[in-house]
């Protein structure tokens, strides 16, 4: 949809961070709510606001949140990530040291370390070269296909190519769902 459309109001609402505006929202079978630890652990999120702790390192950062979450091998998970995210250069910097593609390098990074059930993902790609928004469509293609949900704003043609099965058009103060095609072909017009 366009902008102003409710994309953002409908992740918000599905992650619990607002209330829907009219009837309930079930997600995974919970009440959406972002003060639950049950339904935290099951939602990993990544929005269009800057959240990170600017007094750790990147690889604090990500150390941090795979301890948090009990990853398994926390310092091999930072690793990969930072890895994957090409962070090595920078991962002993605060994120104020950080370009603004760096900076979404980290929050992705954040998304994508610790266990979930539903990835949640408003405009993952902003803020990214070419290279690495393919990388990520990729990426977020598998992750998919891992018995994982994963909802995602994108008005990148070739992320939705990629990354997408269906999706969810919203406009006109209504939403449908349509055809991986459908929706590439709308946002090339």
């Amino acid at each position: 949809g366009e902008n102003g459309a409710g994309k953002s109001t409908m992740l918000r609402t599905m992650i619990g961070a607002q209330a829907p505006l009219s009837g309930d929202a079930h997600v995974l079978g919970l009440m959406p709510d972002d003060r639950s630890a049950l339904f935290r652990s099951k939602v990993s999120v990544l929005l269009d606001e800057d959240a990170y702790f600017d007094s750790l390192t990147i690889r604090e950062h990500l150390s941090l949140v795979a301890r948090g979450h009990g990853m398994a091998d926390p310092d091999a998970a930072v690793e990969s990530e930072i890895g994957f995210f090409e962070l090595h250069a920078v991962a002993d910097a605060f994120p104020d040291q950080l370009s603004s593609g760096q900076r979404r390098k980290l929050l992705l990074a954040s998304a994508f370390i610790r266990p979930f059930e539903l990835l949640v993902l408003d405009e993952p790609e902003q803020r990214l070269d070419t290279r690495m928004r393919g990388l990520l469509a990729q990426r977020i293609a598998r992750t998919a296909k891992q018995a994982t949900a994963v909802v995602m704003v994108t008005h990148d043609a070739e992320v939705a190519q990629v990354a997408c099965t269906r999706a969810v058009i919203v406009d006109d103060g209504g939403a449908r769902v349509v055809g991986r095609d459908e929706a590439v072909a709308r946002i090339r017009r």
